[in-house]
């Protein structure tokens, strides 16, 4: 067990991070309150400090702890401009966009964006959780009178956009098939492999990302940049039922006519804008908000593609510019003013073209992707932006990943190509530098300089070699928290500040992590379940192993052939196996069942749902040759246990 550091508290901001607040405080236009005017604009109602709770009573979201934020004066603890961007992200509930264009905010981090047509109202995204997005969905009837809901839209791929959708739509309208679920193409595709494909190691990355785990305060997670947190509630995935598949595709819904953008490989993989002539109102998705977003998030993903993401706001522009007389986002707050939303649509479109353009440049005059990043500075005119802030993503990271993604990881220096795992490197660093007391020395005088970048890298060391070196730990932990309280980036503070916490109390307690919803199964292809299966396959422990085993879906009246052969997991659609060491027969609603943990494997058989021929023992051998992947796991220090 790692020892932790007893009475470790958050420690004020240093005289140099204090001093780096001051200039920041000089160089921004403070001054400029549009912002605030924006986001309180319309208000008609909300719930009490945004509380939501299960029916059990478990707070799924709530932004009372978040009552800090009330001073307009950033405490030394927080970098200034954070702080403002924190405050802004604080207006909480239901929002007239323009008359029959509604949203609700601040109950999540994301927005939900309602369209009032003939009779009925159309859902564009449906948060994180069903919980919120029921409360969501009342607290709109509660203002607006009740309505069916005539359509739900989800703009693009991530959870936070689609996991209350059933918060939204109940079982009976769900099961009646009337209501469309319409969604950019290939959304199931990269919904699955953003969210469930990598699901566990993004999971535990994301705490960093967000801070969960951080207490709400000036001395610990503050914002998340997008918004204030990620909701705590139930989530599930449904399939939609139609895809927009192209720029310039239509519909005309409960009377409201759509004009569609495709935004492929952009913010998400699979996202699209839309234009309402009605309305006057564009929605630019995720893809023109209040900050500089995430290139490549640090819960990890896709990287996506900047100059991509500067041609569809190019696009945008080119079809709606002059047109739109209000613009919303799925996240933040609208803007308003023809002049206003095609200028800040240029920004946003130049700032990722400059982003990737000097990225590039610099790459072909030899620069690795750290040199770029202490090279590359925004222009005056984009700096100078409120909403080109690197609140979420930031110019040093954004850089970095569109080196990867052109690149890669390796810089061609034949000494990155294969190094030393972090302990055995940390090892011989320690070893090389004279030891620990020689390390924490220098490292002690570094921090008083406020040398915190490097005294993080060097310490960093120790800590891998040495884990439960109490002082090392200590003093990394207080480096930390320091580039924490300097960061501009929510994302960056929250990273640091995490880091610091676990180095001085150790990873937190959390639950295991539950079944996959049923709904969530449902949506998934068949191939889909087999591929989440086979990442799951144990190597080292099906060496030499061969099994074959016929699978028939009566309800879906499907066929398959699984084969683990060469310690990996295959299948064959459309196919049975002459040799197949067994057979299965049953709804794929079985499987979805079995798999959610409703029921299990032999319960289902005894129970008639499963019929079996040859050796069905086969199967189980199969399944212990499965791992199950824990949902914590080591980031700043040595790994525990790590599987085999």
């Amino acid at each position: 067990m790692t020892e932790t550091i007893a009475g470790e508290a958050p420690k004020d901001a240093a005289p140099s991070v204090v001093a780096q607040h001051a200039a920041m405080l000089d160089a921004l236009p403070f001054y400029d309150t549009a912002d605030f005017d924006d986001a309180a604009r319309s208000f008609l109602g909300t719930i009490e400090n945004a509380h939501i709770a299960t029916a059990q009573g478990r707070v799924v979201w709530s932004l009372e702890p978040y009552r800090f934020l009330s001073s307009e004066d950033a405490p030394p603890t927080v970098n200034p401009s954070l702080w403002r961007q924190s405050r802004l992200n604080m207006h909480h509930g239901l929002f007239e966009v323009v008359p029959g264009v509604y949203q609700v905010r601040g109950l999540d981090i994301a927005n939900m964006t309602l369209i009032e047509g003939d009779s009925g109202v159309i859902v564009v995204d449906t948060l994180t959780s069903i919980e919120g997005a029921r409360a969501a969905m009342e607290l709109y009837f509660r203002h607006r009178g009740r309505r069916s809901v005539a359509a739900v839209i989800f703009t693009h791929t991530h959870t936070d956009h689609w996991g209350g959708a059933r918060g939204v739509l109940e079982d009976e309208t769900l099961s009646s098939g009337q209501v469309p679920i319409i969604a950019p193409d290939l959304f199931m595709e990269h919904a699955v492999s953003e969210n469930i494909i990598a699901g566990p190691a993004m999971l535990r990355r994301a705490q960093y990302q967000f801070g969960p785990f951080l207490a709400k305060g000036a001395r610990g997670q503050v914002d998340c940049g997008l918004g204030k947190s990620m909701a705590a509630g139930s989530v599930a995935l449904l399939r939609p039922t139609d895809l927009i598949l192209a720029t310039g595709d239509r519909r005309v819904i409960d009377g409201v006519e759509f004009e569609f953008q495709m935004a492929p490989n952009s913010e998400a993989p699979a996202e699209m804008h839309f234009y309402l002539p009605r309305y006057k109102l564009l929605n630019l998705a995720e893809n023109c908000t209040h900050n500089f977003h995430n290139l490549l998030p640090f819960r990890g993903a896709d990287v996506r593609d900047a100059l991509a993401w500067s041609k569809y706001l190019g696009e945008a522009l080119k079809m709606w510019g002059g047109k739109a007389e209000a613009m919303c986002g799925q996240h933040h707050w609208p803007v308003w003013g023809r002049e206003r939303i095609d200028t800040m649509i240029r920004q946003q479109r130049d700032l990722y073209k400059f982003a990737h353009d000097q990225t590039i440049r610099l790459m072909n005059h030899g620069l690795t992707a750290s040199e770029i990043a202490e090279t590359i500075r925004l222009p005056k005119s984009l700096e100078g932006a409120w909403h080109g802030r690197g609140y979420y993503g930031h110019v040093r990271h954004n850089v970095k990943a569109i080196y990867q993604k052109y690149l890669g990881w390796y810089d061609a220096n034949p000494v990155n190509l294969d190094p030393l795992p972090p302990v055995e490197s940390g090892r011989k660093y320690v070893e090389y530098m004279g030891g620990a007391d020689a390390i924490l020395e220098r490292a002690r005088k570094d921090f008083a300089n406020g040398e915190f970048r490097f005294v993080a890298q060097a310490v960093s060391h120790l800590v891998f070699a040495e884990p439960d070196n109490a002082a090392a730990r200590a003093l990394l932990a207080d480096t930390f928290e320091q580039l924490g309280y300097a960061a501009e980036s929510a994302t960056w503070r929250n990273s640091y500040l995490f880091g610091a916490q676990e180095l001085r109390q150790g990873m937190p307690k959390a639950p295991a992590r539950p079944a996959m919803p049923r709904e969530t199964l449902a949506a998934l292809r068949t191939e889909q379940l087999w591929d989440v299966l086979g990442i799951r396959l144990n190597g080292p422990k099906a060496e030499g192993k061969r099994i074959v085993l016929n699978w028939t879906f009566t309800d879906t009246s499907e066929t398959f052939i699984l084969n683990l052969e060469n310690c990996a997991l295959t299948y064959v659609a459309d196919a049975q196996a002459e040799d197949a060491d067994a057979g299965f027969t049953l709804a794929r609603s079985t499987l979805d069942e079995v798999i959610a943990k409703l029921t299990t494997f032999p319960e289902a058989v005894a129970g008639g749902k499963i019929s079996i021929s040859g050796n069905g023992m086969r199967l189980a051998e199969l399944m212990m040759l499965m791992d199950e992947f824990p949902r914590m796991f080591e980031i700043v220090e040595p790994k525990r246990t790590v599987g085999s």
